[in-house]
Formats: structure tokens, sequence, C-alpha cells
């Protein structure tokens, strides 16, 4: 017995010594990350977590600047500036990542997942760190995945309680071809826009409105410019959390780790708020004054048979990927 409590009080001497000799190893830096959405967003408070642990873990040598609500620009803009290692961390829509690596569109696949665990187990897995690691020729590193969650639209129009309400309707998307062409299969006008723009565009009814997860619709007040609110969850939106391969480049080992390992215990927190705040963001959004109403399942069935061609459409470039998905998936719901 006294054998055993001897080795394993080595054993942990040695963790404390290999510990503390990469926490010396760690160098004083400061990082930049941008993100949408406002302070107060699930998002916004996850990348404050994220630095939090950062700077425990580093002794506070390592220092995470976080710049909410669009500060340093749209996403495209922050994915520039991150591969030319002027920013050096981003957190966006995985499917906006589409324009780096085209396999990323799956992520935007109206109705690919049946609900959030389902997500998590893929994203988590093979299949999402084999997508992140493509990211490396295009001088993006990716650490782990957040979320944003399942998307619901509103306008300003009309109550929109069936598929053909939809019509005509002038949507704000995100800028990439498969939001593009799912609005369209609607009979709606896509209009891309990038989302710091969003809320001006909507008061000004430059666009008719938007599809968003509730905790974006909340955060960011759409209520004070949209009256109408559908729960239709047609698309769920991970997040990808990227780090400029320039800046990765240059650090150590032991900076590179707490990095790592803050991304994803950050996630974890940054999801569970997520979905805590979802629960009780519907009423507060009734109290703000918006009509809510909700797709029955034979509207939901409606809405995935217009969608279909669209996704056989984007999946067809990237068929092998899509059937690495639809494996991952086939498994789980065994």
């Amino acid at each position: 017995m006294k054998r055993l409590l001897l080795k394993t009080l080595v054993a942990a001497l040695a963790v404390g010594a290999v510990g503390l000799a990469a926490a010396q190893d760690i160098r004083e830096r400061s990082f930049k990350l941008a993100l949408q959405n406002p302070k107060g967003h699930p998002l916004a408070s996850g990348a404050e977590k994220f630095a939090e642990i950062v700077a425990a873990r580093s002794g506070g040598k390592l220092k995470v600047n976080v710049f909410p609500g669009g500060t340093l620009g749209g996403d495209a803009a922050n994915v520039s500036a991150l591969q030319g290692g002027t920013i050096e961390m981003v957190v966006l829509n995985s499917g906006i990542l589409a324009a780096q690596v085209k396999e990323f569109v799956v992520y935007d696949f109206p109705f690919m997942f049946a609900n959030a665990k389902e997500a998590d187990a893929v994203v988590d897995g093979p299949f999402g760190q084999k997508l992140h690691a493509k990211l490396q020729d295009k001088g993006i590193v990716g650490l782990a995945y957040w979320e944003l969650g399942f998307r619901q639209l509103t306008n300003g129009r009309r109550p929109v309680t069936k598929v053909e309400d939809i019509a005509g309707l002038k949507l704000r998307v995100i800028p990439n071809p498969i939001n593009i062409d799912w609005v369209k299969a609607l009979d709606a006008n896509p209009t891309p826009l990038a989302f710091p723009e969003l809320y001006a565009a909507l008061e000004q009814k430059a666009v008719d409105g938007q599809e968003n997860p509730i905790s974006v619709i909340q955060a960011n007040k759409f209520a004070e410019v949209q009256k109408y609110l559908t729960l239709t969850n047609h698309q769920y939106n991970p997040q990808s959390v990227i780090f400029s391969k320039k800046v990765w480049d240059g650090l150590n080992a032991a900076e590179r780790k707490v990095l790592q390992d803050a991304a994803v215990e950050a996630g974890t927190f940054q999801r569970q708020l997520t979905r805590e705040q979802a629960s009780g963001s519907v009423e507060e959004l009734r109290k703000a004054g918006m009509q809510i109403t909700e797709f029955s399942p034979a509207e939901t069935a409606k809405l995935r048979d217009r969608m279909k061609p669209v996704i056989e459409k984007h999946g067809a470039p990237i068929a092998d990927t899509v059937k690495e998905l639809q494996a991952a998936l086939d498994k789980l719901r065994k």
C-alpha cells in the first residue's frame, strides 16, 4: 500500500513538474478575437470565458481581447485578416468557411441535424475534426466547434403560418450560395448582407426579414424592427473557432495547448448557455411584442420537400463528404 502511495506521489510530482515547465515556456502575448454577435450573446459570453481560461492557464501571460458585435468588420473581412495574421482568432458560422473549403457547405444544409445532441456528436467527432483539418492549407487552424443553434424566420410584413406565406418576402441571408438557393426555392427574394448591416436594413425596410437562432434575434433586439417570428428550426449552425495559422506557427507547444484546451472547455460552457437561454427567450420575445407562430408537422414536411433539390445540387460536388456525414448520422440514429 505504501509503495502504491509512493508511486502515486511521484507521478503527481512528475505531472506537476511538467506543468510547471510548460507554464515557464509560455511567453507574454496578446490576441484579438472577433465575432459578429454583441456582448451578452452566448457566443460573446463564450469568448469571454475562453479569455478567462487562457489567462488562468497561462498565469496571465496570454491575453485574449474580445471584439464582439462586428466591430472588426464582417465575417469575410475577419477571415481575410486572420489569414494575414492581423486578427488572430475568429468565431463564425462554420458554413461560411465553404468559401475557403467547399466541403463546409454541408453545415448549411437545411434540416441536416435532428437535435443539438446529434450535432455535437458529429462536429466534435472524426467528421468535424477532418473538416477543420482541411483549413490548414488555407492558412486557418480550427480549434473547436461552438454553437449558434437552430435558425428561425422573422419578418415585418405578415404572419407566416405556412410555406406559401414566405413567397415574395425579401430575406437577408448569409452571403453564400446554398442560403441564396434555398430562399429562392421558397419563391422569396434572397438578399446577401453582412451581419453588422442587418439591423439597419430591417429598420429601414431595405429587407422584409431574416433568419437566425432565437438567441441572435433576442440579443440583437430584432423585436424592435420585426413583428413576426415563425419557429421553423430549418437549419442548425455550428460555429468554428478558428486561429491564424500564420500566428499559430510561431507559438510553442505549451502556448498552443493552452489555446486548444481553452477553446474546447469554453465551448462546453457556451453551448450550455445557448441552450439555457433559448428555452426562455421565446416568451421574452413575445413580451417584446412579436407575434409568434410555429410550423405544424405538415408544413415542416412541405418545407423539407421544397429544400431537397437545393441539398442535392450543393451536395453533388462534395458527394464523398455527404456520404461520410450521412454515415455518421446513421450510426447515431441506430
